[in-house]
């Protein structure tokens, strides 16, 4: 079979392009945010920890408004951009 593929040959390319892509994002965040976390910091003052003997509870919640946030922006201009 010769030619350029059906149009589901190609949308199956470009999703299995856009997980891959949102694979990588999510693992540089997760880099990002482990880095941090290893110097001993947390990101941002909303940021919850409840410390108590032999637990400890983080609830990162004014980072994950930020990054919902952010993949908003992000989303938002992609599909901005491909109309």
């Amino acid at each position: 079979m010769t030619g350029s593929g059906t149009a589901m040959d190609r949308m199956l390319i470009w999703l299995g392009l856009g997980l891959a892509g949102a694979g990588l994002l999510i693992a540089a965040l997760g880099a990002f945010l482990g880095a941090i976390g290893a110097r001993g910091g947390r990101l941002l003052p909303g940021d919850m920890v409840i410390s108590r003997p032999g637990f400890t509870f983080i609830f990162p919640l004014a980072t994950s408004i930020l990054v919902s946030l952010l993949l908003t922006l992000i989303v938002w201009t992609i599909s901005a951009l491909r109309r």
